[in-house]
């Protein structure tokens, strides 16, 4: 009798537990990680590259020094609070908040000192706000 020899079975990588942990890392990754949006600001500042404008003579000018001290019109106020400074701006515009409001603030103040006085005019109800600037060196 002649007995057939059986063939060998080629031994090879079963990958079916490797694709099933992979899977099972993938599922895990997608479950634990948070999706959170990170919103960036993108900010084109504006130049201060123009030609002087000629000032309205009826105008409120708020200069804000180095130490964050308030000046209105030239009259130096008595502390740096917001209702001391909303009541200079009272007296001087009369009401009148149509009138132009100049912020004139030191290059070494405080950002706060001038989001201060913004928003005390704000709440004053002056709309026509501008901020000073220096030209830059060298530019014409």
């Amino acid at each position: 009798m002649k007995f057939r020899r059986q063939r060998k079975l080629e031994n090879g990588v079963n990958l079916t537990p490797l694709i099933d942990v992979v899977f099972l890392l993938l599922i895990f990754f997608m479950v634990s990680t948070t999706f959170t949006r990170e919103s960036h600001l993108v900010l084109d500042l504006p130049k201060a590259d123009g030609s002087l404008a000629e000032l309205p003579p009826d105008q409120i000018e708020v200069l804000i020094d180095r130490n964050g001290a308030y000046s209105v019109n030239g009259q130096l106020l008595i502390n740096r609070q917001t209702d001391t400074l909303m009541k200079a701006l009272q007296d001087v515009s009369a009401g009148n908040t149509d009138l132009p409001l100049i912020i004139t603030a030191d290059a070494n103040a405080t950002h706060q000192a001038v989001v201060t006085a913004m928003d005390a005019a704000g709440r004053m109800g002056f709309v026509h706000l501008k901020i000073t600037t220096i030209q830059p060196d060298g530019e014409s």
